[in-house]
């Protein structure tokens, strides 16, 4: 009989089949968001969880082990996006809003927002971290975050004009 998981307890390292229950959706949609490619998403997926499967690292908490799933995908989009093989290649023309089924509305308008903002929003609204958080996350400073969420915020509301009637 499988042993359910405690609600304060991290997965362990070795269980990979709960590991990825558990963190591939969370993985998934921020790697797509970043790179706004299904097929990149699917590859840091499995680049991220290969890390894991690697490294195996100890955590402390559950929060601690969902930073570091997060912060492991941010650091593979970023090398995918940086790579030179990224650069001399032709994007894919890919349908995004129907490979990534949000329940928003307002979700394919976050994806036409530059990466760095993109990021930040999804962090803050879709998986509900704090700016604090967000900072340790990215490695960057807490006003860096929110000026990234401030300037986000005014795009959308300029991109929503007209679309929704309380923006």
């Amino acid at each position: 009989m499988e042993q359910l998981a405690k609600p304060n307890v991290p997965i362990p390292a070795d269980n990979v089949d709960a590991l990825f229950a558990q963190y591939a959706d969370t993985v998934y949609r921020l790697a797509f968001l970043r790179t706004k490619s299904g097929t990149d998403a699917d590859d840091i997926v499995q680049e991220v969880f290969l890390r894991a499967l690697r490294a195996k690292p100890v955590w402390n908490s559950p929060e601690h082990q969902k930073a570091w799933f997060i912060k492991v995908t941010i650091n593979c989009t970023k090398s995918l996006l940086t790579s030179a093989w990224r650069r001399n290649t032709v994007p894919e023309n890919e349908n995004l809003l129907t490979e990534m089924q949000e329940t928003t509305e307002v979700y394919p308008y976050v994806l036409a927002l530059p990466t760095k903002h993109r990021t930040v929003v999804h962090l803050y609204y879709y998986e509900g971290y704090q700016v604090s958080e967000i900072a340790k996350i990215t490695g960057t400073a807490e006003n860096t975050v929110k000026s990234h969420l401030f300037r986000a915020r005014d795009m959308l509301r300029e991109q929503l004009k007209g679309e929704f009637q309380d923006v």
